[in-house]
């Protein structure tokens, strides 16, 4: 892939992005609340079905969908789980184990995560935030392709699944795909699970 075209998708993809967070900043709070229950339910659902060792969750950042009750759900059912942290740019996430109520550190961008102290885990199931989704399993991240990565080291040893968490007002019809792009095994949203390949 030449520069010329890489810059075009670029731009595409920035076109996207701005497009699909300005429909998720539209949203009102009482759509808010029940998309974040409806996620809840549906996602307590899912991991009962996969029964993963480990679920990856995040924590909702500049109008994300709540993950609050979903946490809440997994933790009354015992479900193991952690959050990711940063490293280094333009390095793979690490993940740390992670419950409702322990302590969070603020990080740049916004974040928060898990102190240096967490023990490290390995997710196999990932709730993965996104900015626009379509229905073949395509994902527009923030630009940092740092789930890219992560999905590419995780895939590269053992099941991954990615599970894309978004208002439904985010999905677009078509996302630009590189080769770098790993694709999600589905999306859930306040309409249900939809579920690639």
């Amino acid at each position: 892939m030449n520069q010329k075209t890489t810059a075009s998708i670029d731009e595409r993809k920035a076109a996207l992005r701005a497009q699909a967070l300005g429909a998720r900043a539209a949203l009102g709070a009482d759509i808010r609340a029940a998309a974040a229950e409806a996620i809840a339910t549906e996602g307590a659902a899912l991991v009962a079905r996969e029964k993963p060792a480990c679920v990856s969750l995040f924590v909702s950042v500049r109008g994300e969908i709540d993950i609050g009750p979903l946490a809440a759900k997994l933790a009354e059912a015992g479900v193991s789980m952690c959050l990711p942290t940063i490293v280094q740019k333009g390095e793979p996430l690490v993940f740390r184990a992670w419950a409702p109520g322990d302590a969070l550190e603020d990080r740049r961008f916004g974040l928060k995560e898990p102190p240096a102290s967490a023990p490290e885990v390995t997710p196999d199931l990932l709730f993965v935030p996104l900015a626009a989704f379509d229905r073949a399993g395509g994902r527009i991240g923030y630009g940092g392709g740092f789930y890219d990565r992560t999905l590419q080291k995780l895939r590269a040893t053992g099941p991954a699944m990615a599970i894309g968490l978004a208002f439904a007002a985010q999905a677009l019809e078509d996302v630009p795909v590189e080769p770098h792009d790993e694709p999600l095994d589905g999306v859930l949203t306040e309409n249900g699970v939809v579920t690639f390949g």
